[in-house]
């Protein structure tokens, strides 16, 4: 039943992707969209997941926070080393690296791994908490797919590799599903894994897509597209019962 439910995810992400290509003479407005959904994947969904699975403190902070923390400096040391890097080889600062995107785009896919994996034991424990985790995943699935697609296009890929991604990401749920059959995650090394990758995706977020939104055009449509994508995630996160 996992596996079949995790269909749904498939196509979900595929129409995202599908979406975010479609409409790249508004490249501004997808990347103010792509913040949004982010920035609500991360405070609204991830965050908490992480905290009330890694609450445990160390030194009087929750181990997910510290990890959060972790995994947002860990993103801007990589970019950082990666610009030292472009200014010794006479790369200009404002060109972007296109394996940068990939590995972002690789983050999202194992993102999405989780979420397959997630749904398969969810099914595992009873059928009504599987058709809640499902309805989570396969509406948050858009934003994957969306976010996966314009990631990778952003940083100069070619566009078979941006299609590349997300089709990995839209396969990644039917794969986590059927290991779900396998094994399961420690909870605790779930949430783990949730604030280091919360982190590394505000950081992207927040340092890489939505001031290149605004980069060549300053508009207030992009601020709504900003807020439109963090009150999607919000209305996901309320309809699914978090």
């Amino acid at each position: 039943m996992a596996v079949v439910v995790a269909l749904g995810a498939f196509l979900m992400t595929l129409f995202g992707g599908w979406v975010a290509g479609r409409v790249t003479d508004r490249r501004h407005l997808v990347l103010g969209l792509a913040g949004g959904l982010m920035l609500g994947v991360v405070g609204l969904d991830l965050l908490p997941e992480a905290l009330e699975a890694a609450g445990k403190k160390v030194y009087g902070v929750p181990e997910a926070l510290l990890l959060f923390v972790g995994g947002f400096l860990f993103a801007h040391v990589v970019e950082r080393l990666l610009a030292v890097n472009r200014a010794a080889h006479g790369v200009g600062a404002d060109e972007r690296v296109p394996q940068v995107g990939l590995t972002a785009a690789a983050a999202m896919v194992l993102h999405s791994l989780m979420d397959g994996i997630a749904l398969g034991a969810a099914f595992q424990v009873s059928g009504g908490m599987g058709a809640t985790v499902a309805l989570a995943v396969i509406t948050h699935d858009f934003a994957d797919g969306f976010n996966t697609y314009t990631i990778t296009s952003l940083y100069g890929n070619a566009r078979r590799k941006a299609l590349a991604m997300l089709v990995a990401d839209a396969v990644a749920p039917l794969v986590g599903a059927g290991l779900a059959t396998l094994f399961t995650l420690p909870e605790e090394l779930l949430g783990c894994y949730l604030g280091f990758f919360g982190g590394a995706l505000l950081y992207l977020a927040a340092a890489e897509i939505l001031p290149e939104a605004h980069h060549e055009h300053p508009a207030r449509s992009t601020v709504l597209c900003t807020v439109a994508g963090v009150a999607f995630i919000w209305l996901v996160v309320g309809v699914s019962g978090g």
